[in-house]
């Protein structure tokens, strides 16, 4: 066994020593050789990016921009294809609502015509109707009175026959009831 205070040559196992200098990238002696390397390796990337990468992405990016620009040409022929759609909507609206406006006012206009040949009718024959009326209630009112007259001459006969017990001259009693009747 080994001690805590053994090294590693006393295992068997032999520790390389590090080269003095520090890390291999900052010794000058190699520093010749990395700029070389550097410098070819810098060409050599150059050369596949500017030949086969960027080549890529200028066609992609351009293909991106005359899409962009395709679509925003066509969002602006959509645009005014929309609003003129728009415009003509509301020109049509608005002609309707004067069509509407207008059929309206011939339909009230008509209405309230024949609304009025109806009244003039009904007033017309209402007008008959009540001349007819007052004729039959003239006639009726005569009749009437002519009836009352002959009732009032014959109560007046049997009232006179009664009181008296003779019976009475008509024209007598009559000619009595037209005077009383003027007075």
């Amino acid at each position: 066994m080994a001690s805590p205070t053994s090294t590693g040559h006393e295992l068997g196992t032999e520790v390389a020593e590090h080269p003095k200098g520090g890390f291999p990238a900052f010794r000058t002696e190699t520093f010749a050789g990395q700029i070389l390397w550097l410098a070819i390796a810098f060409g050599l990337l150059y050369y596949v990016m500017s030949k086969v990468a960027l080549p890529r992405v200028r066609h992609i990016l351009e293909d991106r921009r005359v899409r962009i620009a395709t679509d925003l040409e066509q969002a602006a022929e959509f645009r005014s294809h929309a609003d003129e759609a728009g415009r003509a909507y509301e020109l049509s609206l608005a002609e309707a609502r004067g069509k509407a406006q207008a059929i309206a006012q011939e339909t009230r206009a008509a209405l309230a015509a024949e609304a009025d040949i109806r009244r003039k009718a009904l007033e017309a024959d209402l007008a008959g109707k009540i001349a007819a009326s007052e004729t039959t209630i003239r006639e009726r009112t005569e009749s009437a009175m002519s009836n009352v007259r002959d009732v009032a001459a014959e109560a007046a006969v049997a009232i006179v026959e009664r009181l008296t017990g003779r019976m009475p001259d008509r024209s007598k009693v009559e000619a009595a009831l037209d005077t009383g009747a003027r007075s």
